[in-house]
């Protein structure tokens, strides 16, 4: 029943993925049909993540009130809705009263599955977890690039991303007996553990806790400003097509998908820090190649390996939330973890879309050296901060 469910887990998490990417994709040709500039898509990005830091946020009293199977269902439609509408839009400001609803779904989705797992199962089955994320946020550009390529067209990108999402939630409809039969098994890992629901005021209060946010925060900063802007950087700065601009940025999230499950394999043998001390190493050498004066096809290359050394960053840390502070806090520690990568994803890529309005978006590589350099050394504060203050941390 817990391998049955799991596989449910796994296939939703593709559907996670998928809305995460298409914007960025998206954009260089949306931007022009509907009229807007282009720091426009930081509107959009902003109103995606303040839905879903709301729902992150809220996520512990969510799961009381509905169970997980059931916020997941719910949402997993919400969002189905969402990329639906988005293709039919007739304007900007449309879009712009959808993304909320679109982040809420993604934000509470998130949330509730990332703590199921982290509680009920291993690192390897996290890891490989957020590889299928890794599915959905590749497989969205890369059929996008098909619908640019085939006469510009994003409106039929967004329908195809639809009919993917529709599917998974007729899944996640059909796999809500499942998650009643796993709560009545008398095994321990099936047993859901009600959440406690902290405060951010109570939270706050622990100073690993406070950490953990800036490295959250930071490495998804990374993450997306990466995926949202590489493409445009890509046509714009780099002057390369729309639709192998999109191919391009596909690497990126291929090169996520696989770190996430090399670490998988790996969790068996190194430890969760030592995979993302690893990691790290390759997303700076990675980040000094796209600084180097290459042809610009390569910084596709650049691209996905930072996509693959920063990959296992976020399901290694946070799966290790529960051993960190408890299996009862675990679910309002990682809302607010998930919500704070969210204000990273509210705040950065936006504010390199001003930057590079005001400035050029060939401040796209230093500025992505300037994020590293910050996940790098508040991760150094927060193992250190973990190793004195918590003994039962899991090295």
């Amino acid at each position: 029943m817990m391998t049955l469910l799991l596989i449910v887990i796994f296939i939703t998490f593709i559907g996670l993925g998928v809305p995460d990417s298409v914007l960025g994709s998206a954009w260089p040709a949306m931007f022009k049909d509907l009229s807007v500039s282009v720091s426009a898509q930081s509107v959009l990005t902003v109103l995606i993540s303040a839905g879903t830091v709301t729902a992150s946020v809220f996520s512990a009293r969510l799961i009381n009130k509905f169970g997980t199977g059931l916020l997941t269902c719910l949402s997993t439609v919400l969002s189905c809705f969402c990329l639906l509408a988005f293709s039919l839009a007739p304007s900007f400001w449309y879009l712009v009263l959808l993304s909320f609803p679109l982040g809420a779904g993604a934000g509470a989705i998130d949330a509730s599955l990332n703590n199921f797992v982290a509680v009920h199962y291993k690192s390897t089955q996290m890891n490989f977890l957020h590889s299928f994320y890794g599915v959905g946020v590749a497989l969205s550009p890369y059929l996008m690039s098909f619908a640019l390529a085939d006469g510009n067209d994003w409106r039929a990108g967004y329908r195809t991303v639809f009919f993917i999402m529709l599917a998974v939630s007729v899944i996640t409809i059909l796999a809500l007996p499942l998650w009643k039969k796993a709560k009545k098994l008398p095994t321990e890992s099936a047993k859901e553990v009600p959440p406690k629901n902290l405060t951010i005021k109570q939270m706050s209060k622990m100073p690993a806790v406070r950490i953990g946010w800036v490295v959250y925060f930071s490495a998804t900063a990374l993450e997306f400003t990466c995926g949202i802007w590489g493409c445009t950087y890509l046509v714009s700065a780099e002057g390369l097509s729309e639709a192998f601009s999109a191919k391009l940025i596909t690497l990126y999230y291929i090169g996520m998908t696989l770190g996430r499950l090399l670490s998988g394999v790996v969790s068996t043998k190194f430890s969760n820090l030592k995979i993302v001390s690893i990691g790290y190493t390759i997303v700076g050498g990675a980040i000094a190649l796209l600084l180097l004066p290459i042809p610009p096809a390569y910084k596709g290359v650049a691209l996905l390996l930072i996509g693959f050394g920063n990959g296992p960053t976020f399901p290694n840390l946070i799966y290790l939330t529960p051993k960190f502070f408890g299996k009862e806090n675990s679910q309002a520690i990682i809302g607010s973890q998930l919500a704070v990568c969210n204000l990273g994803i509210l705040l950065i890529p936006p504010l390199f879309g001003v930057l590079a309005g005001v400035l050029s978006l060939k401040l796209f590589p230093p500025f992505v050296l300037a994020l590293f350099i910050f996940m790098l050394l508040s991760t150094i504060i927060y193992i250190k901060h973990a190793k004195k203050e918590q003994k039962s941390f899991n090295y």
